[in-house]
């Protein structure tokens, strides 16, 4: 990604006083001299930031030109990096939201041009995953064979950014990132189903509001817990601020939970998870010949098929039958269980034919000492006691976790020229416990909110976006969600879906990476009425 040289501005407000630093148009400074400046400049926001979010003042942005080539196209762009104050009625400052905005600038203009919000999950997850993983300019490099790499860590141009088609704002939501409460705001009032969706809310019109963005196409694109809050947030906006939107991102969704909450009254998970132990025991090859087939997406495919016929039928009728199923039904369900996910027939009946994430994880290479990730299930991890219950970490994580944590640190100062002296909090656990307000004493379901959303909007297209490999969100509880959602058969059009033979962040594996890419270009241009603008 090409970086042009621009004169240093600074605006450093601290205790009332403005420091503005811009050399002269004609004057270049020698390169020594000129980081002197940007590191003193930088290092007054830096300890303001240290001192409080609050303590800087107004609100601050680093604004650069870059180009990046995209499917063989270069595209110029600007990229900002800042902060947004949110504040009460009376106009006092509550907290500030970090942001990092990414504009196409040879396009014909904001009018016409989509834009996308783009946020992760958790809760406490910052935007990084999308942001450096996914859809902006630049890429983490991985391995695509679900094996760690070492450090330094690289990043390069990403010819699979969604830049060329919309431009992007990556929102970190308050207590992630770099984004905080003022000094004196408790962060908790933002840390609960509601006011997340609120206070998201309130960025998105202020920012779409001071850029002048309300006659744009647009688009919010949200990953894990991300689409709880995007399902949520399209509704919101819609009936608080009036904004209507043009389409929704739904990457490794999970709308109803009670379709991933494994628990003894509860047998809707261990239905929906099956296909994905499948899949995994299918990639880590510990299935009978004729389930692995030649190695191909079709015996994948084909796989897949006969387990999402099984669990849905015979084994999702055994286990709602309960102490009823039969002794001689029983032991047939536990063979084709077993036959489907490569654990014993002795182990799956030891678990009442309801086999839990954590247990299949470290069950499924128990004899070579292996566990499989929960992001994805690609990945593989070392336990300490080899004869536990459950796995002790989760590699799919362990694995990438560096990676973005220096990616993002290294973009948003060297390349972006954004400095604070915060811990860019990549995936915190300070926002825990969440208050999951609307669903106390039931399991939170969101897909009612988009339904409602859909129907008051019947152009609003959804996205929803699947890795075969993920055991965080499986595919096939997506799938269920989305059958039960009650949409008016008129609008079923409106929902595409894909599926990845990658995990949670299928984008990690570059071949689903290059796929979503293409998906989103057809999705894109169906969404704004034609092809996307360019």
């Amino acid at each position: 990604m090409a970086r042009k040289s621009r004169p240093v501005e600074v605006d450093v407000k601290d205790a009332g006083t403005v420091v503005v630093v811009t050399p002269p148009a004609s004057v270049t400074l020698p390169k020594d001299v000129a980081d002197i400046v940007r590191r003193a400049a930088a290092g007054a926001a830096g300890d303001a930031d240290a001192a409080g979010p609050d303590a800087a003042g107004e609100d601050r942005a680093s604004t650069t030109e870059h180009r990046v080539d995209i499917g063989g196209q270069s595209v110029a762009f600007v990229a900002s990096a800042g902060t947004l104050t949110l504040k009460d009625e009376d106009g006092k400052p509550k907290a500030r939201i970090f942001y990092t905005a990414y504009v196409r600038q040879d396009a014909e203009g904001p009018a016409r041009r989509p834009i996308t919000f783009t946020f992760n999950g958790g809760p406490g997850s910052s935007s990084v995953w999308l942001h450096m993983g996914a859809f902006g300019p630049r890429r983490v490099v991985l391995p695509d064979d679900a094996s760690p790499p070492p450090p330094p860590y690289r990043l390069a141009d990403n010819a699979h950014s969604i830049l060329d088609i919309s431009d992007l704002v990556f929102i970190d939501p308050v207590s992630t990132g770099y984004s905080r409460a003022v000094t004196g705001e408790d962060p908790k009032q933002y840390h609960g189903v509601t006011p997340d969706v609120e206070s998201v809310g309130e960025f998105i019109r202020l920012y779409v509001t001071r850029h002048r963005r309300w006659g744009s196409p647009k688009f919010l694109a949200g990953e894990s817990y991300g689409t709880t809050r995007a399902a949520n947030l399209v509704n919101h906006m819609q009936d608080r601020h009036g904004m209507f939107f043009n389409g929704v991102l739904l990457i490794s969704s999970v709308l109803h939970f009670q379709t991933i909450l494994f628990g003894p009254d509860n047998d809707l998970p261990y239905i929906l998870y099956l296909p994905g132990y499948a899949a995994t025991a299918w990639y880590h090859g510990r299935l009978a010949p004729a389930l692995q087939g030649d190695g191909s997406s079709a015996a994948l495919r084909a796989l897949l098929d006969r387990a999402e016929a099984f669990a849905l039928g015979d084994y999702a009728s055994a286990l709602l039958r309960g102490s009823r199923l039969a002794g001689g039904e029983r032991t047939r369900v536990a063979a084709e269980i077993a036959a489907l996910t490569g654990l014993s027939e002795d182990f799956v009946l030891r678990c009442d034919l309801r086999i839990r994430l954590d247990r299949f994880a470290k069950e499924l290479r128990r004899a070579d000492g292996r566990t499989v990730g929960r992001l994805d299930s690609r990945f593989t991890g070392i336990d300490r006691d080899t004869a536990g219950e459950a796995f002790e970490y989760d590699p799919s994580y362990s694995a990438i976790q560096g990676v973005y944590t220096a990616a993002v640190n290294h973009h948003v100062r060297a390349e972006l020229g954004y400095e604070s002296d915060l811990p860019y909090e990549i995936l915190t656990d300070k926002v825990h416990p969440w208050d999951y307000d609307t669903a106390r004493n039931r399991y939170l379901d969101v897909a009612e909110p988009l339904r409602r959303a859909m129907t008051r909007n019947p152009h609003l297209r959804v996205f929803v976006g699947s890795g075969y490999y993920d055991l965080a969100t499986p595919y096939c509880a997506t799938e269920h969600t989305f059958s039960h959602l009650g949409l008016d058969p008129s609008l079923d059009g409106n929902v595409q879906m894909a599926s990845y033979e990658a995990g949670h962040m299928m984008y990690v594996h570059t071949p689903s990476l290059a796929k979503l890419k293409a998906d989103l270009s057809a999705f894109y241009g169906a969404a704004v009425g034609g092809d996307a603008p360019a």
